[in-house]
């Protein structure tokens, strides 16, 4: 059986390799001035996701892990939105945007959800 210190480090391993395949998959296409502009977006926010979770997973108290959680679902959401302009822009191949956002939508729905539990 898991524990939440388990589940934690999955989780903080699962936000860092979405992260991780970002910065991979968009660091394969060529320059484009716009395009670059919203790279640099969408790595600020993919890795600022995966480094919050791991913060909030060390969290002192219930009040700083609902702090930090919350910057963790902010920063999701922002990756999803650059995720949707690069497909509504025809930036990236939409097989690759389809599985990131994927990824990136089951990260929101996951952390939404903890987050209301530790609200209650």
């Amino acid at each position: 059986m898991m524990d939440n210190n388990d589940y934690n480090k999955i989780f903080a391993s699962k936000t860092k390799s979405l992260a991780i395949t970002i910065i991979k998959e968009f660091s394969k296409l060529p320059y484009n001035e716009a395009f670059s502009v919203m790279r640099k977006q969408i790595y600020r926010s993919s890795t600022s996701m995966a480094a919050n979770y791991r913060a909030m997973c060390r969290a002192r108290s219930k009040a700083e892990r609902f702090s930090k959680l919350s910057i963790v679902i902010e920063e999701t959401d922002e990756t999803l939105f650059w995720l949707e302009m690069l497909e509504e822009l025809n930036y990236v191949q939409q097989e690759i945007l389809l599985d990131l956002k994927i990824k990136t939508e089951e990260v929101l729905k996951t952390t939404s959800s903890y987050r209301k539990m530790l609200k209650d």
